[in-house]
């Protein structure tokens, strides 16, 4: 089997022009301490315009590609001074082994957070190596087909004036979409006129989409307990999908309360990052849907456990964020029934970055998308189409 003989890092730092969404794009937990954070320089922490890319070559000449955008610049640090020598002269293919490595050697400091996301670009990037190795998609090395293509609903919609949002919801039911999500941009802070501005872009995408179209809607961690239940009521007749992260990731108590009282499903845990975590989730009755993010939760290897945990719980998996690496999970299992797709557009908050950085991610079809059994590993490169736009350390 072959070693892996290198270990690189580049980040990639958007110098290209973004769009400036305006006022109250999305709540976020920085509403409580500053008001309208949506729309001013406080929300430029949850905005992801760096990733760092990490290329782990192989001794047969293999090379894979794994990525994090979750404080890209430490995790870089992170990845050259402490994890690469870790990995450095391993078998490629002993990827639990690896894991456990890094997991345990970082445990004091790097538990959750920044130390996970770093230790999960290096273990996507050996599963990607390991598929080009065989010359199999991951998908097929996870356990092959479990649906003919991924459904997947357009992620976009950020809070904006309701003519604009009416017009783009109608554009993906156009395009054959038939589940979107729709970002609220009001919080407790803003009291019952902010309610209302909430109902009314919900009410909005639902009279566009009708009722043959799954809505889901985002808080992105800017509620509190009180402020959701108020809410909770005055959503249920719009039949949403799910509520995505109503409060901070760390209240598992104030989740659970949410969950027994809501007739709408809960969805969380893009911020959490360890297969315990969710493991108390889980044990709390939390989630009605987990949503982790594989480049945060430890890469494939971890991500993969977590699949298996959720599905015993009869817990339906839907990771956040679209790009490969999760689209190859959610290929695999049974208990994935959708993915998230950023449609391609403008740079605005940056996650729609990946398809400026990668070549390869498929387009859905009619909200369809499909992965190519003929392309090895995750399928996808580093482009030098938008290159220009960059500025590459490393």
């Amino acid at each position: 089997m072959p070693r892996v003989t290198q270990v690189r890092t580049r980040l990639f730092r958007w110098t290209g022009p973004t769009v400036d969404l305006g006022p109250n794009l999305a709540a976020s937990p920085l509403d409580l301490v500053a008001p309208g954070a949506g729309a001013g320089a406080e929300f430029d922490s949850f905005r992801f315009h760096s990733w760092l890319i990490v290329e782990v070559g192989l001794a047969d000449g293999t090379v894979g590609l794994g990525n994090c955008a979750l404080a890209p610049s430490v995790a870089k640090v992170i990845v050259d001074e402490m994890l690469a020598p870790l990995v450095l002269g391993e078998e490629a293919f002993d990827v639990e082994h690896i894991w456990q490595r890094m997991y345990r050697s970082t445990m004091a400091w790097g538990r959750k957070g920044i130390g996970m996301a770093a230790i999960s670009a290096i273990d996507i990037a050996l599963w990607d190596a390991m598929g080009k190795s065989v010359g199999k998609p991951v998908f097929r090395l996870l356990g092959g087909r479990t649906k003919p293509a991924i459904p997947v609903y357009a992620s976009k919609l950020y809070s904006q004036p309701l003519d604009s949002l009416a017009a783009e919801a109608q554009s993906y039911l156009d395009q054959g979409y038939t589940m979107m999500k729709l970002r609220l941009g009001w919080g407790p802070r803003d009291g019952a006129a902010g309610m209302q501005r909430n109902l009314a872009l919900v009410r909005t995408v639902r009279e566009v989409v009708g009722d043959g179209v799954d809505v889901m809607v985002d808080c992105y961690m800017g509620w509190t307990l009180d402020y959701a239940l108020r809410m909770l009521p005055l959503l249920a007749p719009f039949n949403l999908r799910w509520i995505e992260e109503p409060l901070i990731p760390d209240d598992i108590a104030g989740y659970a309360e949410l969950r027994r009282r809501s007739p709408i499903p809960i969805a969380g845990g893009e911020h959490e990052f360890t297969l315990l975590g969710f493991r108390q989730l889980l044990d709390a009755g939390a989630l009605g849907v987990i949503q982790y993010d594989t480049n945060r939760v430890g890469g494939i290897t971890a991500a993969q456990k977590i699949n298996a945990l959720a599905e015993a719980h009869q817990i339906p998996v839907v990771p956040h964020a679209g790009q490969m690496h999760n689209y190859h999970l959610v290929m695999a299992s049974l208990n994935c029934p959708m993915a998230e797709y950023f449609p391609v557009h403008a740079v605005e908050v940056g996650n729609e970055l990946f398809h400026y950085i990668f070549a390869g991610e498929p387009a859905p079809v009619r909200g369809q998308l499909q992965l190519d059994d003929d392309l090895p590993g995750l399928g996808i490169s580093v482009s030098d189409r938008h290159l220009a736009r960059f500025e590459v350390v490393g």
